[in-house]
């Protein structure tokens, strides 16, 4: 009797493990992110048949004094087309607590392209940098303090290909 409840509960955590991942990878950022560093992102070959979801993964601590993140994106075809998009994030309730998990340092799954398509072979790169400025200021924020990481995440959607 206790082996099968051990069994069933190994199952439902294996279960519970279970994840649409299909690529993951970080870079890391040592004391900040510089203004004119972009982070590239050469995903693997896809199957074309299946629907995608990509994701940003950003990790901060204290030391990021905002409580929005701006970002300008790409996704570079393997026939050259680019599609560039700029984002904002937020990454702190009004009250100044973060948004995300962990303790010291924070992290923060954000969307970036739903249920999306690779139908050409080749390389994909999905490239990205800040770009943060400080209120009424028209330089961007050359050094930006507080990122200690950015990832990207491909998942394989849950949405019917149909």
């Amino acid at each position: 009797m206790i082996k099968r409840v051990v069994y069933s509960l190994l199952f439902l955590m294996l279960l519970g493990c279970t994840t649409n991942e299909v690529y993951s990878e970080y870079k890391s950022l040592a004391d900040y992110w510089p203004i004119e560093k972009t982070l590239e992102f050469t995903l693997p070959a896809l199957d074309s048949v299946n629907n995608y979801n990509l994701f940003f993964n950003v990790r901060n601590t204290n030391e990021f004094k905002y409580s929005n993140l701006f970002l300008i994106t790409a996704i570079e075809f393997p026939n050259g087309k680019t599609i560039i998009d700029t984002l904002e994030y937020q990454m702190a309730n009004p009250d100044g607590t973060w948004l995300g998990t962990g303790n010291r340092v924070k992290e923060n799954k954000l969307w970036y392209k739903e249920n999306i398509r690779f139908f050409e072979e080749g390389n994909y790169i999905v490239s990205l940098r800040h770009a943060m400025r400080n209120n009424a200021s028209i330089m961007g924020v050359s050094k930006l303090e507080g990122i200690t990481d950015v990832g990207i995440i491909v998942e394989k959607s849950q949405t019917d290909n149909n």
